[in-house]
């Protein structure tokens, strides 16, 4: 019998048009056209591709981009995985609806908007333009219970759907992720355990600065609960709800809604990339909507990565969190946009293009 998350799932993939063929086809033939090497612009050039074919045209905007930021609590930081506790989320998630945060700053710079929503932190705060789409007061202690009910899962998720449509419906063309909540590494290392079906200490990473010991730590209580829920690579919703986190769920509702209401979805760092991992195992026409910014510094990056079939074009090291590695690759795509809709093609030249042997051909899409 389907459970009424399974049920709204199923209603989501039901609106999920996929991508338009002849749309980025098209954008392919534009690129080859320009009167530059063949995929001289590489991943780049792949990325606006694959937004033409997300948009339904060739004539592709990057107008209005926006960033939305999952906030949330995670009952697991009792037990000492990580350097800080409850009110650093509120404090940042503060200073982000205050527009005083890293990604604030960043974003202002590429040009897009911050829109940070509450789904699940310990403390209700009123600040700035702060979202209000609270599940509960942070989740469970998952090393001594499920982290969630069902019923909660299904509200977070739901809160990611609808800020992925409330974006749409503004105008935006492409969304990054970004997320704050402390303990949400341990979270996205646990599920990711699950999902790639990987040990525990494969996928964890210091987080915000965790020690040799505390990653040890950190692990040995990721891979106990694991053990203990008897959880399985094939239970993406159960896992989710007994390992998982609000931020992270309603990080996969707007992955899901981004397919949903025609949006590209940038992945920042680990959190979001497990999100986008766990939206892709439930709704696998998912993935066609996602572009990767970044290779983030958490060991299990890379996996998730490859499971998805993404490329990531930043390797810098980052490990900031917010969005800020998502809000990095604003730039480049508006570069390489600029190229795109400004460059003379080898027709305006009246020049021979050059002929494509495959060599240095990136995906169709």
């Amino acid at each position: 019998m389907e459970t009424e998350t399974e049920k709204y799932l199923n209603s989501c993939k039901e609106r999920i048009r996929g991508i338009d063929e002849r749309a980025w086809k098209a954008a392919r033939r534009h690129w080859n056209g320009i009167a530059k090497p063949l995929y001289g612009l590489g991943l780049l050039e792949d990325a606006l591709v694959r937004i033409a074919g997300i948009q339904g045209t060739e004539n592709l905007s990057l107008e209005k981009k926006a960033v939305a930021v999952m906030c949330a609590d995670n009952g697991i930081i009792e037990e000492g995985v990580s350097q800080s506790g409850h009110e650093v989320t509120t404090v940042v998630t503060g200073n982000i609806a205050r527009g005083l945060a890293s990604v604030n700053r960043m974003a202002a710079c590429a040009g897009a908007d911050v829109y940070p929503v509450d789904v699940g932190m310990k403390e209700t705060i009123e600040a700035g333009n702060l979202l209000h789409r609270k599940t509960r007061n942070g989740t469970r202690n998952f090393s001594r219970e499920p982290a969630m009910e069902e019923a909660e899962m299904l509200a977070a998720i739901r809160a990611g759907v609808e800020t992925a449509k409330m974006l749409g419906r503004k105008g935006y063309h492409i969304v990054a992720l970004g997320e704050m909540g402390i303990g949400n590494t341990t979270t996205s290392s646990a599920v990711a355990s699950v999902l790639l079906e990987r040990p525990a200490e494969q996928v964890t990473g210091p987080g915000a600065g965790l020690n040799q010991e505390g990653v040890r730590h950190k692990a040995q209580v990721i891979a106990s609960a694991v053990a203990a829920y008897g959880l399985r690579k094939d239970e993406t919703l159960r896992t989710l709800q007994t390992v998982g986190g609000f931020d992270l769920c309603a990080l996969a509702g707007v992955c899901i809604g981004g397919a949903v209401y025609g949006l590209a979805v940038v992945l920042d760092g680990l959190i979001t990339s497990v999100a986008a991992l766990a939206a892709c195992r439930l709704i696998p026409e998912v993935r066609d909507y996602l572009l990767a910014s970044h290779l983030g510094k958490e060991p299990a990056m890379a996996a998730i990565l490859e499971e998805l079939g993404l490329k990531p074009i930043i390797h810098a090291n980052l490990a900031l969190g917010e969005g800020t590695g998502a809000v990095s690759f604003f730039p480049l795509l508006d570069m390489a946009y600029q190229v795109y809709r400004e460059n003379a093609t080898f027709e305006d030249l009246d020049m021979d293009a050059y002929q494509d042997y495959g060599a240095g051909k990136g995906p169709e899409c």
